[in-house]
């Protein structure tokens, strides 16, 4: 109810996002990288979900976290993607009021929580190799399932209150986002009152969540590393670091884009900047997260050749028995 009167007070019933402004050439050709990087992270993100959850040998707390990684990179990407297919081919490239409101609401939610899960998966880490003994009761299952869930609570939160700043404010008829998707940045620069106290709460949000989930994941690393260096084997060095490294891959380039997108007092008045920013989280980072724990992880890997080589003994079994049967119709 209180949206809707904010939506009639302001004048404005949808949103037009006018994306990238480009010939009409050359959005066939952002339409088909954008379907391709799509397809790939769907691809890429469904296959590390079902191969973690079908492999017995996965089902171990460091695995669950990126079970839910995955489902959250599927998911966020999916909030924005179709519909910036959809407007690459059309011509109004619209987006209704209250979609633009769940748009946003979806969006920050599954980022929010990618960030806060993050933090999670390096004291997971941390557990693991600095404190192996008690490793067990410290990330038991029902330990794991809690840290999730307070991930997407702290994630519900902030974006309960983002929505609810961001579309409280008043448009004055002015409709058109300069962005391919509803973000906070470009609705506040649209909007015709004082917008200070919605870039502040962006600012201290953004800022605090940042600083709360690196702290978690610097300190984490700092143990682990001091740990790590004290092992004697080059192999046992080696294969830590190798665990360790696909997750701050991860984290290097999701927290770098999402400080230059929110964290930055300047972030409101750069569109060019924040369009191309947000083509890396939204797209290429979920695109990119299953290749960085598949190709770098060797349990994953094994688990992927587990499951080829039992469907492919499978598939011959299927076709020995079937021509043994065509053969014994046949005498």
């Amino acid at each position: 109810m209180k949206s809707q009167l904010n939506r009639n007070s302001s004048g404005v019933t949808e949103f037009i996002l006018l994306g990238f402004r480009t010939p009409p050439k050359l959005q066939i050709f952002l339409f088909l990288v954008f379907l391709l990087a799509y397809v790939v992270t769907v691809v890429g993100n469904t296959s590390m979900i079902i191969v973690i959850r079908m492999d017995s040998r996965l089902h171990t707390p460091m695995y669950f976290f990126l079970r839910n990684l995955s489902y959250l990179d599927l998911c966020y990407s999916t909030v924005i993607a179709p519909k910036t297919l959809a407007n690459f081919l059309s011509h109004e490239k619209k987006i209704s009021y209250n979609g633009c409101a769940a748009q946003f609401f979806f969006f920050a939610l599954f980022v929010t929580t990618e960030g806060f899960l993050l933090a999670v998966m390096a004291y997971d880490r941390f557990s693991a190799i600095c404190s192996p003994f008690l490793y067990p009761v410290r990330m038991s299952q029902q330990v794991c399932v809690h840290l999730v869930i307070g991930s997407y609570i702290c994630g519900g939160i902030n974006s309960m209150v983002q929505t609810g700043f961001t579309f409280s404010l008043r448009f004055c008829g002015e409709n058109r986002l300069d962005h391919f998707f509803c973000d906070v940045p470009a609705l506040i620069k649209i909007s015709c009152v004082d917008t200070s106290v919605n870039e502040m709460v962006l600012f201290i949000l953004s800022s605090l969540i940042i600083v709360t989930t690196t702290s978690v994941i610097l300190v984490s690393y700092a143990y682990i590393l001091s740990t790590v260096l004290k092992i004697p084997s080059t192999y046992g060095r080696g294969k830590t670091f190798s665990t360790c490294g696909s997750h701050m891959a991860t984290v290097s380039l999701f927290y770098g884009t999402v400080f230059f997108m929110y964290a930055q007092p300047g972030a409101i008045s750069s569109p060019g900047q924040n369009k191309v920013i947000a083509v890396l989280y939204t797209l290429i980072i979920p695109m990119l997260n299953p290749l960085i724990y598949s190709l770098r992880n060797r349990d994953v890997k094994d688990a992927v050749r587990r499951m080829l080589y039992r469907k492919i003994f499978l598939f011959n079994n299927v076709l020995i028995t079937s021509a043994s049967l065509c053969i014994l119709f046949f005498i």
